[in-house]
């Protein structure tokens, strides 16, 4: 008890870096979204997923994943019929904000197997990824 009292401010700098630790682990385990380049591509291949993009229609023409659909995230919530029902979806957009916004509406709409690409479009092509136009 003596030890506990005496190094009160170490074992609380010790819990504190613990659960920093730990904290990314619990946060995937409890439904995070976002899956980095290697994991876009994984899923990509293994899922056949619709990869949609919801930057501006601007934007998308700059250049795009392969194979994407473009809704802008101002129109998404009035274009949910366009994607098919129970079909994995990849979200995507310049740095992975608009998309992170774009998860929760499609999460709220019944969608289920969604993700978002953390650090969108810029994530991807940094990694020499393919864009087209």
């Amino acid at each position: 008890m003596k030890f506990v009292t005496e190094n009160i401010v170490l074992i609380v700098i010790a819990l504190a870096s613990g659960a920093m630790l730990l904290w990314p682990m619990l946060q995937r385990r409890g439904g995070a979204s976002s899956l980095d380049t290697l994991g876009a591509t994984r899923f990509i291949n293994d899922s056949n997923p619709v990869v949609l993009d919801v930057r501006e229609a601007a934007e998308f023409t700059t250049g795009h994943l392969p194979n994407a659909r473009n809704i802008p995230l101002g129109e998404l919530e009035k274009r949910l019929g366009d994607l098919p029902a129970g079909k994995p979806v990849l979200i995507c957009c310049a740095t992975g904000a608009r998309s992170g916004r774009a998860l929760g509406v499609l999460r709220k709409a019944g969608h289920e197997k969604v993700f978002n690409l953390a650090g969108g479009l810029a994530s991807w092509r940094q990694a020499g990824l393919p864009v087209t136009k």
